[in-house]
């Protein structure tokens, strides 16, 4: 098989790992209104209901700016604002509904040509925002309630729920509520795994902004990911004037308030780019720009004192042969390595990265507390692990082990042979233990 097979073998892999990752999590995409211009729109709506067909549960929330501004314009009415936010009038809700529903159709009618159904409903239960500063807002609202209920009935029966920018009382009132917050809102009380945000401008590069220390890009200059606390230092560094950077800026603010609702993954997508949700989605380098709740704030540095503790959860794992056996000293002689996973002050897992150059890293001592074993420590620290061996510009890490081949593989690494480690590891590699090696590429 050549070096092309074997990529296209490994991009499979790769896809079925996030598939079986996510299959069945709630998706919310809020996708704005210039995508739906763009000739690429027909091929992003067969990708989600590709989603959908394929077992993820897919909630639309369509942007519909452009298209009021449009409308409105047609008839006349000037539309006014106050603080961003478009004040509808009485004069203009009629046509900011027909434009609204105008707009959420076309999405019904994309995922119709690949055969999913789709509902446009009433599942925004809305209230007006009132009187702001002296402002009337009029029909302008905002969320009270998203109707989890009805959507997740829609869901049930494997149909995609369309949510448009529009809200009602529970006398009925209409309200022209904006999408972003709608978005937010269906995302954080659908428990959404992930919320796409999906434009048709480029993303966050290098050269767009300042960029602050240690954010990762790619090769073509996309800042490939950002924690929260990243992504509020890069708000305060983008450009002002503008120069384009009103857009993301916003893009960020919702992303930023998303993760804060709990959202431990949104992702900034250009639509331009064929296949970019699927690419995101099913591969470790994606397409766009993703914030991710950092899941590594209770993972820290080895202390001194932490020893006895990470030797006390070794100890089984030891003695089953899982672990080679370590003492105080060996811990102590290679601190620098290790990581441990504090929860409420005590030690409940831990694992270490040693560099044997050559651009190669092993993880080895990874052991959680029994107790917590349904937590997934192991498997947080193992991805700790690997984005230090990141930072430190290693290009492959690698695992021996006698018994938890499985639970490697299910992590993405690849059985592969002795002969693959780096010379000073194979001088030290226990042929009487015969231990796998896996590995993964970086």
């Amino acid at each position: 098989m050549g070096g092309a097979d074997l990529a296209r073998v490994e991009l499979i892999r790769e896809a079925f790992h996030y598939q079986s990752r996510f299959a069945g999590s709630t998706m919310v995409f809020k996708i704005d209104f210039p995508v739906t211009e763009d000739p690429g729109f027909p091929v992003l709506m067969r990708d989600l209901a590709l989603l959908a067909r394929t077992g993820f549960r897919i909630v639309i929330v369509p942007g519909a700016k452009e298209w009021i501004d449009s409308v409105l314009a047609e008839y006349g009415i000037v539309s006014k604002y106050s603080g961003g936010i478009r004040i509808t009038g009485a004069q203009s809700m009629s046509f900011v509904e027909m434009a609204a529903f105008h707009v959420a159709n076309r999405f019904m009618t994309g995922l119709s040509a690949d055969r999913v159904d789709a509902v446009i409903g009433n599942f925004v239960r809305a209230r007006g925002i009132g009187v702001i500063d002296g402002t009337d807002m009029e029909n302008t609202g905002r969320v009270d309630k998203i109707l989890t209920d009805s959507i997740g009935r829609v869901l049930g029966q494997g149909m995609v729920p369309i949510l448009p920018c529009i809200g009602w009382s529970p006398a009925g009132k209409p309200y022209n509520v904006p999408s972003d917050e709608i978005a937010l809102a269906a995302s954080s009380a659908l428990g959404a795994a992930k919320l796409f945000i999906v434009t048709v401008h480029d993303g966050l590069c290098r050269g767009f902004f300042d960029p602050p220390p240690d954010i990762d890009f790619e090769e073509d200059g996309r800042v490939t990911s950002l924690t929260p606390q990243e992504t509020e230092t890069v708000l305060r560094s983008l450009p002002s004037p503008p120069a384009g950077a009103d857009k993301t800026a916003a893009e960020l603010r919702l992303a930023l308030k998303a993760s804060r609702a709990g959202v431990e993954r949104v992702h900034l997508i250009d639509a331009r780019e064929s296949g970019s949700v699927l690419r995101e989605l099913f591969s470790n380098l994606g397409s766009g720009t993703m914030i991710y709740v950092d899941e590594y704030e209770s993972i820290r540095p080895l202390r001194t004192k932490d020893i006895a503790d990470i030797l006390r959860i070794m100890e089984p794992l030891m003695k089953q042969g899982v672990l080679i056996r370590r003492d105080s000293q060996d811990i102590q002689e290679k601190k620098e390595d290790y990581v441990v996973f504090e929860i409420d002050g005590s030690v409940h897992a831990c694992g270490a990265l040693h560099n044997w150059g050559e651009g190669q890293g092993e993880i080895a001592a990874v052991a959680t507390d029994p107790a917590f074993a349904e937590m997934g420590l192991g498997r947080r620290i193992v991805r700790c692990l690997i984005d230090r061996a990141k930072k430190q510009g290693l290009g492959r890490v690698f695992a021996l082990t006698t018994q938890t081949r499985d639970w490697f593989e299910f992590l993405g690494f690849r059985e592969d042979s002795v002969e693959s480690l780096p010379r000073q590891k194979r001088e030290s590699y226990d042929q009487g233990r015969k231990s796998k090696v896996f590995a993964l590429e970086l």
